[in-house]
């Protein structure tokens, strides 16, 4: 496919991919928070799983990105200044709770971000209730679910160990949250990475680009690896803050933790 980007469109898409690579910079390591938190796994080695598991996550569909990218806003009501002011406030915002230590999500910035720009371009009109009753439905109930699935996961566990050692409960739980933790950083791929991959078509599709929105293989692979290299140079600070100083746990209470919110994902 012969492919002509117009100038303009150049560093619309730089800032989706900024953006992207602030997603992994910031909130991809909170996906292994928990096992370094427990000391299962060195912070180096959490971060190098995490890195390759966000990236092939990311690469494993296409469903979210649809959602985000045609699902939100009227793609014919904005244009490409509506995204570039989005990707500037999701990066101004992640870098600052980054300084800070903070958590954030760059689901709800992105969200957020898409409809602030998307209105005050367009008006309230631009907004696609279909798609926000989805993005609503997920915001709201993923804290409840997750939390849910964490307590069920608990109980389950102690109840069901109640006879075995503590010495070998934790050596079989310390194994078990390495692959936990796996399934949490690979859905945070699957569900996070994908949204920046709708942006980032939803921004050929305006430019001209391309026709329709239908998401190429290339920008799967381009913006799957530019959250993968923020995951792998940042997040230390994200990690310390999540798996350090919220609350102390064993491996038990890892993996309970990161299969609950895995499976919410």
């Amino acid at each position: 496919m012969d492919l002509t980007f117009p100038a303009g469109l150049i560093p619309v898409l730089l800032l989706v991919l900024a953006a992207e690579f602030v997603n992994g910079w910031t909130d991809a390591p909170n996906a292994i928070a928990t096992v370094v938190s427990t000391r299962v796994l060195a912070p180096s080695v959490a971060v190098v799983m995490a890195t390759v598991l966000n990236v092939l996550g990311a690469m494993a569909g296409t469903a979210v990105a649809a959602t985000i990218g045609k699902g939100i806003v009227r793609p014919e009501a904005i244009n490409i200044a509506t995204i570039a002011a989005a990707m500037i406030a999701i990066v101004v915002w992640s870098t600052m709770a980054w300084f800070h230590g903070l958590p954030t999500s760059e689901s709800h910035a992105l969200v957020a971000a898409l409809a602030g720009a998307g209105i005050a371009g367009a008006g309230p009109g631009v907004l696609l209730w279909d798609g926000w009753s989805k993005v609503i439905i997920g915001l709201g109930f993923s804290t409840v679910l997750g939390f849910a699935g964490g307590f069920a996961l608990m109980v389950g566990v102690s109840w069901g160990f109640r006879r075995v050692p503590l010495g070998a409960a934790r050596r079989l739980f310390g194994r078990l949250q390495v692959l936990s933790a796996a399934f949490m950083a690979f859905s945070h791929g699957n569900n996070d990475g994908q949204k920046f991959i709708g942006v980032f078509t939803l921004a050929l599709v305006l430019g001209g680009v391309l026709p329709e929105f239908r998401i190429p293989l290339w920008v799967i692979l381009l913006c799957a690896g530019t959250m993968g290299i923020g995951t792998a140079v940042g997040g230390w600070r994200i990690v310390r803050t999540m798996g350090l100083r919220l609350t102390k746990l064993e491996p038990v209470h890892g993996f309970a933790a990161e299969t609950g919110a895995a499976g919410t994902i």
